[in-house]
């Protein structure tokens, strides 16, 4: 179901955006009306053919009545409520799949990060990149050291060589189609998932700024939860994809074990005249969980097979809607255009060249 979106169509730029910009927001009343003013202040600075898309992730202040009281103001502004909090992931989603540019841009709305960077992350899309990372510069207490810590296991695991993956971001709206369905907490990984898929990747420093205003969504808890996300991520991109890798390799490895096993025992058997029976147990389970691993394995690849074929039916729908609104805009448009020209007077030119046609 599409999410409802508080906008006057009369008055939104239905043509020509090419960047959305995607502004999840949860309790920050504090924070949404200067930051749509710094957003102003950056589109008329750089004349940016944006919209900013604020999603209220079930705000329990009154963020989401200051969001549309300024999106009746600035008509660059779109506000998508939820009726509950699901979460950050969820929100950038609904931010994503509403979007209408082709370069989608990531920006909290904790004014920690100011929308004069944008223009630079847009730059270096320019300049050929597909992710644009944001590398922050600024105080930030503990949440420095684990960040530290998290991008240097990110670079050792993942071999992308960006500084700070967990920033703002810019990427093109393909960098998004080609992403599964992200899990709560994965949008972390948005760019080691692109970087794997063949995206380019780059990054430009950002300034960070302290939290002047309401209370930090981070919390103790995040830390075990993200080093659980690093590691499901991990396998998911080096053997989700190839499952028969995994579960064949260590299918392999216990057939291996049972076979060296098998041999120690025939050598106590028959040099050392002594059987030891625990040791023939080991052996047949070895050898049946190598064997049923195995199997797995290629169970496994027919649900990749299936699974690719589902992704890409859901594609080809999801462009077929899009066409679809496509032409249903332009057919509106075409019949407003219609009605206001029946709706106008004839010109005086008109009435004379239909008075002189004959009776």
């Amino acid at each position: 179901m599409r999410p409802y979106i508080r906008s006057n169509d009369s008055r939104r730029q239905r043509f020509g955006t090419r960047i959305s910009i995607v502004v999840p927001a949860y309790n920050e009343s504090e924070n949404i009306k200067p930051l749509i003013a710094k957003f102003a202040e950056m589109m008329e600075r750089s004349h940016l053919p944006a919209e900013v898309i604020i999603v209220d992730d079930g705000s329990e202040d009154q963020t989401l009545q200051f969001a549309q009281d300024e999106a009746h103001r600035h008509r660059f502004i779109r506000v998508i409520p939820h009726k509950r909090h699901l979460g950050l992931t969820a929100a950038l989603e609904t931010g994503f799949n509403a979007a209408r540019g082709q370069i989608f841009t990531f920006w909290p709305a904790d004014l920690q990060y100011y929308p004069e960077e944008i223009p630079k992350l847009i730059a270096k899309i320019d300049d050929g990149y597909d992710v644009v990372c944001g590398w922050k510069k600024g105080r930030y207490g503990l949440k420095r050291l684990v960040s530290f810590i998290y991008n240097i296991l990110s670079r050792i695991l993942f071999g992308v060589k960006v500084h700070d993956l967990n920033s703002v971001k810019a990427f093109r709206r393909e960098v998004y189609d080609e992403m599964p369905t992200l899990r709560e907490g994965w949008h972390r990984y948005l760019v080691v998932i692109a970087a794997k898929r063949g995206f380019k990747v780059g990054e430009v420093r950002v300034k960070l700024y302290p939290r002047l205003h309401g209370k930090s969504k981070f919390g103790i808890l995040r830390i075990p939860i993200g080093l659980t996300d690093l590691f499901s991520v991990k396998y998911q991109i080096s053997f989700m994809r190839r499952p028969l890798l995994f579960f064949g390799t260590l299918g392999f490895l216990l057939v291996l074990a049972g076979a060296i096993v098998g041999g120690v025992a025939i050598y106590f058997r028959v040099v050392l005249h002594e059987g030891y029976r625990p040791l023939l147990y080991l052996v047949m389970l070895l050898v049946m969980s190598g064997i049923a691993a195995m199997g797995l394995g290629f169970l496994a690849e027919s649900l990749i097979y299936v699974q690719d074929e589902i992704a890409a039916l859901r594609k080809q729908g999801q462009k077929i809607d899009r066409l679809s609104e496509t032409i249903a805009r332009l057919t509106r448009s075409r019949q407003t255009r219609d009605q206001s020209r029946r709706r106008e007077p004839n010109l005086p030119g008109d009435r004379q060249q239909q008075q002189q046609q004959p009776q």
